[in-house]
């Protein structure tokens, strides 16, 4: 493809990324990972942590056999 034409090309291609994409993927990562470790995780009432089913199902991507 020649010329300057540029509706064909995806967003962030090129020269013309975005140049907080990389800033943002570490902030979101970490407020993640911030909220993941700061938020106490306790089981549903009634329900002991050796009861639930942990399995995975492996695949294209990891998910559990049966939801919680």
């Amino acid at each position: 493809m020649k010329g300057h034409d540029f509706h064909l090309l995806p967003f962030g291609a090129g020269r013309r990324v975005c140049p907080g994409a990389q800033l943002v993927i570490n902030l979101v990562t970490s407020m993640l990972g911030h909220l993941l470790h700061h938020f106490t995780w306790t089981p549903p009432e009634g329900v002991k942590p050796e009861d639930m089913d942990m399995s995975e199902n492996l695949g294209l991507d990891t998910y559990m056999r049966t939801p919680l």
